[in-house]
This record gives C-alpha cells, structure tokens and sequence, in this order.
C-alpha cells in the first residue's frame, strides 16, 4: 500500500469527523465546534490533496465520498438513534460494494 492510499483513508476517516461537528457547531453559533469543523476540512482536504497526487481526482474522490457516506449512516444510526432499516442497509452495503470495486479496479488489491 503507498502514502497515497494511506493518506486517502486517513482523509475519509476525517470527512465523517468533520460532518459531525458541523452539526454540532449549530450552524456557526457554537464556535468550538465551529473552528474544530473547519480545522478538520482543511486536515480532511490537504490528505486528499495528497492521495490525488499519487492516486488521481476520479478514484480518490469516488472512495472518500463512498466511505465517508458508510461512516456518516453508521455513526448517525449510532448517536443519533437514526432507524436502520434493509433499504437503508441496501444502499449503504452497495456504497461499501462500489468502494471495494473501485480499488479492485483500480488495480490495487483489498489487503
């Protein structure tokens, strides 16, 4: 695995972070949450930045959005008590399913 890939994880991992306390700054009226929102776009952006050296723009964004929008459902069904439903579970299961297929054919390997 090269920096890139880890760089491109470390960055989804950071995307779901960043949603949840954009949430929580209210809308910028709560201005803890607000700068700590902030600072993780800009951590969140500059790793993609550096994955979509190494990588390229199409696959980078496709599996930082694919993973950060599996992470979002999960934690949200976990803080916020959101109903898990099988459709829900469908469509999440296939953003996980693109996400492993777009590494697949991007010819790298799962491991």
């Amino acid at each position: 695995m090269t920096f890139g890939w880890l760089y491109l994880i470390a960055a989804s991992i950071l995307e779901p972070c960043w949603v949840i306390t954009l949430e929580k700054a209210d809308g910028f009226k709560k201005r803890s949450w607000g700068v700590l929102t902030v600072v993780l776009i800009l951590a969140c952006l500059y790793l993609l930045a550096l994955a979509v050296a190494e990588i390229g723009p199409g696959i980078s964004y496709a599996i930082l959005a694919g993973i950060g929008a599996a992470m979002v459902v999960g934690i949200s069904v976990v803080l916020y008590k959101e109903k898990v439903t099988p459709v829900r579970l469908l469509f999440v299961s296939m953003i996980v399913i693109g996400v492993i297929g777009v590494r697949l054919a991007s010819g790298g390997m799962l491991s």
